[in-house]
């Protein structure tokens, strides 16, 4: 049975419900079950610690859910609850610093570190205070210091990531977008100006034609020549116009490119001619074989820099994508695979530089002619 959609403005929703989101959100309640099996092994049952249990699970679950599944702006509500419950349960049952760690560590999801970590400091004076009041053994203190900053600074660093991730794909399907919206005016701009003046000459040429198919047969002829040389050389411009559209994918992949790698602190160089003539199906798989190896950047490298090289000398092209990371890239993982695949497919190769500090170089070749002779038979 598959699960309704979390709400848009809960953490699971406006993080699109990542899969390590839900896996937490799942394995962290498996803990209840010792914090009333422990304190059966250690003493006997006792309503004085089983009845405060029940009563700290149930506010728990409904704050528990209430963090991931709740408004984003509840969440230091839900979370503060949490540590609160904790610190009421603990003098009576001592597996509640659980509370406590979950809760500092479910706080950090709200996104304002100056919080997390002054309730963090408060949290642990007042373990203090209660191991003084109720001679909690005094190394939890320090457990719930270190779980307070250590499990929230990871899911604080989490969160941030995967709202920087969104971010960008969001801004590179914008810039898509963008691109797309550009190249369409344009190709409507060209073929405005080559069709309007063409087709109206050929109008006027055609009803001349009509009018002197009897009276001056062979003037009519040479009219309809006129026409049909008009024609061919208009379809040749509008032929021109379209692979023009065509051969902008490649170019917006850069500009995508751009975007996604500036935003995340790496400085992008690029070098391509004026003009770029390829095959759509090859123009496809280099726009699918940069995009990939920029995320490889972006994700992997730890680069300040990189830099895009694109030749073309006549039948010849070539794609070069270089940064300054710390290389070591599998020659099998991270997706090289799948460029290989690509490059395959296309009639080129693929040949990868990536020796370990020293950042990767990725060249793709493509013989066009021999595409081109592909395409053709």
């Amino acid at each position: 049975m598959r699960l309704p959609p979390p709400p848009r403005d809960s953490l699971l929703g406006s993080l699109h419900s990542p899969i390590y989101l839900r896996w937490q959100a799942g394995l962290q309640l498996g803990w209840l079950f010792a914090l009333v099996q422990a304190p059966l092994v250690v003493s006997a049952f006792s309503w004085r610690w089983f009845a405060p249990t029940l009563l700290s699970i149930a506010v728990y679950l409904v704050c528990y859910a209430g963090v991931f599944l709740g408004p984003l702006r509840r969440i230091p509500f839900n979370a503060l609850a949490i540590v609160a419950t904790g610190f009421a349960v603990w003098p009576v049952n001592g597996v509640a610093i659980g509370h406590i760690a979950i809760g500092l560590a479910l706080l950090a999801f709200a996104a304002r570190p100056r919080l997390w970590l002054g309730v963090t400091a408060a949290a642990t004076l007042l373990a203090c205070a209660w191991w003084a009041w109720f001679g909690i053994p005094a190394v939890h203190i320090l457990v719930v210091a270190i779980a307070g900053i250590a499990g929230g600074t990871s899911n604080y660093l989490y969160v941030r990531s995967v709202r920087r991730d969104l971010a960008l794909r969001l801004s590179q399907a914008e810039v898509r977008r963008l691109a797309t919206l550009a190249e369409r005016e344009r190709i409507g701009r060209d073929l405005h100006d080559l069709l309007g003046h063409t087709l109206s000459l050929i109008t006027l040429k055609s009803e001349l034609a009509r009018r002197l198919a009897l009276a001056d047969p062979a003037r009519a002829q040479r009219e309809m020549e006129e026409v049909e040389r008009v024609a061919r050389h208009t379809l040749g411009e509008v032929r021109s116009a379209v692979t023009g559209l065509r051969a902008g994918d490649l170019a917006s992949e850069l500009v995508s490119a751009r975007v996604m790698l500036e935003a995340s602190g790496v400085t992008l160089e690029t070098s391509l001619p004026e003009r770029l003539d390829l095959p759509e199906s090859v123009q496809a798989s280099l726009a699918l074989v940069l995009r990939e190896a920029v995320t490889n950047i972006h994700r992997h490298s730890q680069a300040s820099t990189a830099r895009v090289d694109i030749t073309q000398n006549g039948k010849d092209f070539s794609m070069r994508i270089s940064d300054n990371g710390r290389g070591g890239l599998a020659v099998h993982g991270n997706g090289v695979s799948g460029m290989r695949e690509r490059v395959r497919q296309i009639g080129g190769t693929l040949a990868i530089d990536s020796p370990a500090r020293q950042g990767t170089t990725l060249t793709v070749g493509v013989a066009l002619a021999s595409v081109l002779t592909e395409s053709a038979a």
